[in-house]
């Protein structure tokens, strides 16, 4: 597999799912949905490598009344957010906050695999998005001893999101959380890790493509902390938090050992680290872009060292979900066509 590169280079034609194929869809109930752990329980679906899964997700917005209660009409709430509300069974939740679609198998992934997912597709889902902090949570937790929420209009027609009077932010929606199970038992929705998980990252917006090491059967992937928007860092402990519906193609690629989380846009090669230590996730990016660049690119490892220092751009992903993030950004329109394929 050519990690991070052309996906017509690495998509095997065996993959490619069939004309007319239609896709799966998995609707968010009480029953399809993971609260607040990745993990190998019950599937919400089983597919195979190369089928596409359309994954209906809720914002980490809260229950109804809440949102009422913040001035959100009823009738702009969707319906399957009481649903899951009022029937995901206590016993079940896990460590975490976040409501995650899934897991969905893909039965040919094993542990040591690469799982592929190709984002077709994001969809606003909600015409409003909810932005806030805790009493002493975010980045600057003791310079803000108290709460504060926000209902941000979104403008889907436009992709605006009205802040303010005369403050709007354009909307990119892309999935703060997407990820597979660990090898063993729940893993904590909260900190991403080499299972990806909640990287907030924002360059994972529709057209682009994630690759995750597999760490168990079936991989068991999982998605959901809808973003319309948001800053590096997601300082304050939220993004534009909304409803959105997610389109995914899956491919596995056997035996393909990979540390961590990478992906690729239509401009960039991005690698990615995450600890709770900022330099020690920056090491984890840029030695991750340094192996990318050898193994992909060909590369001496102190000739991308010095292009890395030239060429990649390192940004922070996130600042406040216990494990920081760091990612790495190589552009692709530095190499020549012959180093391209």
């Amino acid at each position: 597999m050519r990690r991070c590169t052309s996906l017509a280079a690495i998509v095997p034609l065996a993959f490619l799912p069939a004309f007319g194929q239609q896709p799966v869809v998995v609707k968010a109930t009480s029953k399809t949905v993971s609260w607040g752990y990745y993990g190998s329980m019950h599937p919400a679906a089983t597919v195979h490598s190369g089928d596409t899964v359309v994954m209906q997700t809720l914002s980490t917005c809260g229950p109804a009344d809440r949102l009422i209660a913040r001035g959100v009409k009823r009738e702009d709430i969707p319906a399957y957010n009481d649903e899951v509300y009022q029937n995901y069974p206590a016993a079940e939740k896990g460590p975490g906050g976040h409501i995650l679609t899934g897991p969905v198998e893909i039965a040919e992934a094993e542990p040591g695999d690469v799982l592929e997912v190709q984002i077709l597709k994001v969809d606003i889902d909600a015409n409003f998005a909810c932005n806030g902090f805790g009493l002493h949570r975010g980045f600057l937790p003791m310079e803000f001893p108290y709460s504060r929420n926000r209902i941000i209009p979104l403008d889907r027609e436009k992709m605006i999101g009205h802040f303010a009077p005369g403050i709007d932010i354009p909307l990119h929606p892309f999935f703060g959380s997407m990820g597979v199970a660990g090898s063993a038992g729940k893993v904590g929705s909260t900190e991403p890790f080499a299972h990806a998980g909640n990287m907030d990252n924002k360059e994972l917006v529709a057209g682009t493509t994630l690759y995750i090491p597999v760490a168990a059967k079936g991989a068991m992937f999982e998605a959901g902390d809808g973003h319309a928007g948001q800053g590096n860092g997601e300082v304050d402990i939220t993004a534009m938090e909304t409803f959105l519906t997610g389109t995914f193609r899956f491919v596995v690629h056997k035996k393909e050992q990979l540390n961590w989380p990478r992906a690729e846009t239509p401009t960039h090669y991005i690698t990615m680290g995450f600890s709770p230590d900022l330099k020690e996730a920056t090491e984890h990016a840029l030695r991750d872009m340094i192996d990318f660049l050898v193994e992909e690119k060909h590369m001496k490892r102190d000739d991308a060292y010095m292009l890395s220092s030239v060429a990649v751009d390192l940004d922070i992903t996130e600042l406040v979900d216990g494990n920081v993030g760091v990612h790495a950004m190589c552009p692709k329109n530095i190499f020549t066509d012959s180093e391209k394929k």
